[in-house]
């Protein structure tokens, strides 16, 4: 078991509160079947048992499991992992137990997404009725908002939406906001989905909503077509295959920032806030001097002459990233756009920052940060602790 973290001295912790803006809470057993009208039957998702392991299931539909998503200081990789809520950590689950892990690690507040229902809600999409996909939905963010009742200060939930459907999107928005929601999760590939992408104008009236409330938009990577983690299509072996997946889907977000700012969403919406999560941040600034360049070498006015920024302006006015492992890539991101950076852990998924066995990686949040972060301004690193995602989420 790795060592304590070592409380006894300062630390950027300690001077800074540090808000961790990507976490996942591992649904409880009875967050649909409690919520949801009863008449849908084994449609709603529910747990089942099966050959030791505790799994999701949507009718006769495997939706993954709890073990799957919960490796926290597990020994081990996919496609190895826990198998039910009986060995999974319970602060994976429990708010109250949440909050004892985050001051045992010194974190003060933690931003909260799904798993179930998939990081852009596509999981939802496996029910055949539109009107279950909505009441699953409306479910899901009751009952976040619900557990973060815990410390209503301290967590913050990010509601998930029914991106299939705009006007009901509008709807929930509004809803979500009024019931205390800090933020909306929205798909980053909702082409993957035969939906129109984000450049589209079909996507108007969600933007809109979102800015009247006043919240930010997540993007959380993953929201798009993730077979390549299940087909193993190249033949590379389980453990390759995920790795080389879970490295390549910071991709997705790419396309996701491209449509936002080429598309014209930064420049019509100016007050919107958008966030990339679990993304990483060091491919950020090369992005955006590739975008500046073509931009300008293309003559993108031409078509656009309301356009007044160039794409590293519009980032830099609304756009975040979130990080959580680089440390060269970090330093270089961090000077060219250290206004729009984040800090995350993931816990408790696969890759998260967390104190862990015997995989040589892990280690306690407040350490990496020491260490990585110790050569920055620390009125930068307030901003990346603290003060940006307090601004973002409405952190007190």
């Amino acid at each position: 078991m790795a060592a304590a973290p070592d409380l006894t001295t300062e630390s950027l912790f300690d001077r800074h509160k540090p808000i961790d803006v990507d976490t996942h809470v591992t649904e409880p057993p009875d967050v649909w079947t409690s919520r949801v009208a009863s008449k849908w039957g084994d449609k709603i998702p529910h747990v089942v048992h099966q050959d030791g392991r505790d799994l999701w299931m949507i009718g006769d539909q495997m939706l993954g499991g709890p073990g799957f998503t919960t490796a926290a200081g597990f020994d081990g990789s996919y496609p190895e992992s826990r198998l039910g809520f009986h060995d999974i950590p319970k602060s994976s689950w429990d708010a109250q137990a949440r909050l004892e892990y985050m001051d045992e690690e010194g974190i003060y507040a933690a931003v909260l997404y799904p798993n179930v229902g998939g990081f852009g809600s596509g999981g939802f999409l496996k029910l055949d009725d539109e009107a279950l996909q909505l009441e699953c939905v409306r479910a899901y963010n009751d009952f976040l908002v619900d557990w973060c009742s815990a410390d209503s200060s301290r967590l913050i939930p990010v509601a998930a939406m029914p991106f299939w459907n705009v006007n009901e999107m509008v709807k929930e928005v509004h809803r979500a906001a009024s019931i205390g929601h800090k933020s909306i999760l929205a798909c980053s590939s909702p082409q993957d989905f035969d939906q129109p992408r984000l450049a589209d104008k079909h996507w108007e009236p969600f933007w809109s909503a979102v800015q009247e409330t006043g919240l930010s938009i997540s993007f959380h990577i993953g929201a798009g077509d993730l077979s390549d983690l299940i087909s193993d299509p190249c033949n590379l072996g389980p453990k390759a295959a995920f790795s080389r997946t879970s490295s390549m889907v910071f991709m997705q977000n790419v396309q996701c920032i491209a449509d936002l700012i080429f598309g014209g969403i930064c420049h019509r919406f100016p007050d919107l806030n958008f966030v990339s999560v679990e993304s990483g941040v060091g491919w950020i600034p090369s992005y955006l001097e590739a975008a500046d360049w073509q931009w300008s070498n293309g003559q993108v006015t031409r078509d656009h002459p309301e356009y007044d920024l160039l794409p590293s302006e519009y980032f830099k006015r609304q756009i975040y990233g979130c990080f959580w492992f680089e440390t060269g890539a970090l330093q270089a991101a961090a000077t060219a756009i250290g206004d729009n950076l984040m800090w995350e852990t993931d816990f408790p998924h696969p890759t998260c920052m967390h104190p862990g066995p015997a995989n040589g990686l892990a280690q306690h949040p407040r350490d990496y940060v020491n260490e990585t972060m110790a050569d920055m301004d620390d009125d930068q690193v307030a901003k990346i602790l603290h003060s940006n995602a307090a601004r973002i989420y409405g952190v007190e």
